[in-house]
């Protein structure tokens, strides 16, 4: 009899004869773990098996039921068990959004246990609906008997309609008919209403622009070209010391608050640095809250306040907090240490900014202009289908349902203007400009004289707010919001005037201009970060102690 392996080599060459051969049990077994991967898959393969005359209907359709009945459960015991330790992970965002879980959670408790029968035949929310139903510790018998309910009427439709449609797509060819029906199954999910079919034009837009990309897929070019740096200068990592202050050149993973620091060490910095605290994660939240209240009424300040990791990147897990109310909730939730920072209003830019060691001067390499997209409101439509029908809102639309979750049923009045985020990063949602046009004399002058107060500091991206813009022109009265190190992006690629030979242009720049500024300080004495630690610091696992290697 044909090992399991050797099954699925025969599936891929469209060859079923063996089948003919294989016990019906290790067939069910396939069918049933294949559930545990894509359920749709895993049913519409029964039903095309069923098609040809390979398995029976019944076989097909048990079969499949087993494989759901027991992934389905074995959510809800997750989400009932582990649901708390497992929600913020990174693993665990990949498949289930915030506003997806959100949206399950709000479900359950306004339609009980009957969403969980609803949930079976609404693309998308299964997942979520039935980890949300254990997190929430919904009857284990209720949950059980809706969600066996859904099942046994779902799994016979969508395996009959595959066996149906097995004879008329390809009946000799059993990848090709599952293929297609998988497709056609999707494309009709995604065109069934309007609010799907709004999405999936989202979706046909982010692959179609290049700055809604994967950053895998945009950077995979930039990665080639540093390899081509790393040979030409001899060492992979000597851009690590383009900041000899930063942690690996501030690689990834760098400690904002030691940042924050090192800028405030000269007196004269101090002027443009917000109030800031850092909330350890290891100590009581009763302690914790009790510090961040002696530090508020210290610096007299009030509600909002930005709540960041000390070590995030791209705006994750930025928040602007309102009330103590939400703190509390981030503080019980956080994982690691937090930065609780001084709110700043007004406008926002980001500077790229560099300095040769050997220069007495730096340079302003790029100016960002951000701008945060508002809908209009007109009197009739909620504000999830305003966005829906913003040409370039629907491309985010996930991210902007996920930060206006609980007020996407709202209906704006005519001409009421509804700014859709309130944090100025480009992966949240944020229209980055070319930012040309403030750049003077006067902010060029300020800059470099912030960075040559931070000593070792030659290379990064400030990110900056300010009163007015006029403010920027002056090179005064701004607040330093942030500053990223070598990896920091020059952000004005994302400007629609800049295309995509373009976008490449200016990033193989400033990588060109990291790696020789990393080997004049390498040539000073600066140690290059070792491998070991980049790889440590890119996957969370710590620093380590390796240091050196080219």
């Amino acid at each position: 009899m044909p090992d399991f392996f050797q099954i699925l080599d025969d599936l891929w060459r469209f060859d079923l004869t063996s089948l003919d051969e294989v016990s019906l049990t290790a067939i069910f077994l396939i069918i049933v773990i294949t559930t545990f991967v894509t359920e749709d898959g895993a049913c519409l393969a029964a039903g095309a098996l069923a098609g040809q005359g390979r398995i029976s209907f019944a076989f097909a359709v048990g079969a499949c039921f087993a494989g759901i009945f027991i992934g389905d459960i074995g959510l809800y015991v997750i989400g009932r068990v582990s649901g708390r330790s497992i929600v913020n992970t990174a693993i665990f965002k990949r498949f289930v959004s915030d506003e997806s879980l959100l949206t399950a959670s709000e479900w359950l408790e306004k339609r009980g246990v009957a969403a969980i029968f609803i949930s079976r035949f609404v693309a998308g929310l299964r997942l979520p609906t039935y980890f949300a139903a254990g997190f929430l510790k919904t009857n284990f018998v209720k949950f059980t008997f809706y969600f066996v309910l859904a099942a046994a009427v779902w799994t016979p439709l969508i395996v009959g309609s595959a066996t149906f449609a097995q004879k008329i797509i390809s009946p000799r060819h059993f990848i090709i008919s599952v293929v297609l029906l998988y497709v056609l199954l999707h494309l009709g999910i995604n065109l069934s209403t309007w609010k799907r079919r709004r999405l999936f034009i989202g979706r046909l837009k982010r692959i179609t622009n290049w700055e809604f990309w994967p950053l895998p897929v945009f950077y995979f070019p930039v990665l080639l070209y540093v390899f081509w740096l790393a040979l030409r200068h001899r060492s992979l990592t000597v851009f690590t010391c383009a900041n000899p202050a930063v942690e690996a050149g501030g690689f990834v993973g760098e400690s904002k608050h030691e940042i924050y620091n090192g800028l405030a060490a000269a007196e004269e910095n101090k002027h443009f640095l917000p109030c800031h605290i850092l909330l350890p994660k290891d100590e009581p939240k009763e302690e914790v809250l009790a510090d961040f209240e002696r530090w508020r009424v210290a610096h007299d300040l009030d509600f909002p306040f930005v709540a960041k990791p000390d070590a995030g990147e791209r705006g994750k897990e930025v928040e602007i907090i309102d009330e103590l109310a939400r703190l509390s909730d981030r503080i019980t939730t956080m994982s690691d240490d937090m930065i609780i920072q001084e709110y700043v209003e007004g406008p926002e830019i980001s500077v790229f900014y560099f300095r040769y060691p050997k220069e007495k001067k730096g340079r302003v390499f790029s100016v960002t202009e951000k701008e945060f997209p508002y809908v209009t409101g007109d009197g009739n439509a909620t504000l999830e289908k305003l966005i829906l029908k913003d040409p370039r809102a629907v491309s985010l639309a996930a991210k902007y349902f996920e930060q206006n979750h609980y007020y996407l049923k709202r209906v704006p009045e005519e001409g009421e203007k509804v700014q859709l985020i309130r944090i100025g990063t480009h992966s949240r949602g944020a229209i980055f400009k070319e930012g040309g046009h403030l750049l003077t004399e006067e902010l060029e002058l300020a800059i470099d004289r912030i960075v040559r107060n931070y000593k070792g500091f030659y290379f990064g991206r400030f990110d900056l707010k300010a009163a007015s813009t006029e403010e920027f022109r002056r090179g005064k009265d701004f607040k330093i919001i942030e500053l990223n190190g070598v990896t920091s992006e020059s952000t004005n690629i994302y400007d629609k005037r800049y295309s995509l030979l373009n976008a490449y242009g200016i990033l193989f720049k400033q990588w060109r201009i990291a790696f020789e500024i990393g080997a004049e300080n390498a040539g000073r004495g600066c140690e290059r970060t070792g491998l070991r630690t980049l790889f440590n610091l890119f996957f969370g696992l710590g620093t380590g102690s390796a240091t050196g290697g080219k």
